[in-house]
């Protein structure tokens, strides 16, 4: 389980984060799933000769792989500690790792991560792909219409051509960077349906990571013993508990002071004593 769950976190904290790098979590989607395709190809003896190590520096008996057990009573034949632990254990675990990341991480889904990575500025827009973008919008027909998808095919090649050319797009290295250039030097008005899905590419992985995050933390907030809370209530603590990270940076006694100060009481918060 330690090398399964070691191969899943490097994964998972990326892809809870909210500034994600659409193009390495796309490659980094597709490494982790042949580093587990490999593991389950190559790492069996790898893994029985670590465990071997162990009980031996432990003192811990060690099964003989040969011997023949019944794992199973659905199963007639008995068979040996090896298949048993290789196939029945090993196999399994990793089998069902690589299923849920198939349902989790289906064509579908990486196929739309690599459209959103067309917009990566990176080597001068290296990786734009007018179809892509042209599919993607498709997708998402409740924002472009018919009409707007035909118009957005003419933007995006007057849009590569004028990122390409533009110096002062040639250092930048996220899209949240190219959004940004484009409203400073307001070419986001000219360029509006490609602004439109650069505002897509940004919102959408973040809104995904959001979710996941929200759900995640109410499961840990509303409790057995708080699962009569409200819903006002149950919101304030998941935003307190979401991004704590702000508000451990916010001064407790302003805390305090705005309570204080939100209406008339009858009588003063004491001051905390630092």
């Amino acid at each position: 389980m330690k090398k399964v769950l070691g191969l899943t976190n490097m994964l998972s904290h990326f892809l809870q984060q909210k500034d994600q790098n659409i193009l390495e979590a796309v490659s980094l989607i597709k490494s982790t799933k042949e580093k587990f395709q490999d593991l389950r190809e190559s790492g069996w003896e790898e893994l029985l000769e670590d465990v071997s190590k162990f009980c031996v520096k432990n003192k811990i008996d060690i099964l003989n792989m040969e011997d023949t057990t019944h794992c199973s009573r659905r199963v007639r034949h008995p068979v040996t500690n090896y298949h048993h632990f290789q196939a029945d254990i090993f196999y399994q675990v990793i089998d069902q790792v690589n299923l849920e990341m198939e349902n989790r991480f289906s064509e579908s889904n990486t196929d739309l991560l690599a459209c959103l990575a067309c917009l990566d500025p990176k080597d001068k827009f290296s990786n734009f792909c007018e179809s892509k973008l042209l599919s993607l919008a498709e997708l998402y027909s409740s924002d472009f219409s018919a009409v707007e998808q035909m118009e957005l095919k003419e933007q995006l090649q007057v849009w590569i051509y004028e990122m390409r050319e533009n110096e002062a797009f040639s250092t930048l290295q996220s899209i949240g960077e190219v959004s940004k250039k484009m409203v400073e030097l307001t070419i986001h008005k000219s360029f509006h349906l490609v602004y439109r899905l650069i505002e897509l590419a940004l919102v959408l992985p973040v809104a995904t990571a959001t979710v996941e995050r929200a759900f995640s933390a109410m499961n840990i907030i509303k409790t057995d013993l708080r699962n009569k809370m409200g819903d006002d209530y149950l919101t304030d603590c998941l935003v307190c508990y979401i991004e704590r990270d702000i508000f451990q940076a916010i001064d407790n006694e302003a805390i305090m002071q705005h309570f204080q100060n939100m209406k008339t009481r009858r009588i003063d918060l004491p001051r905390l004593q630092k």
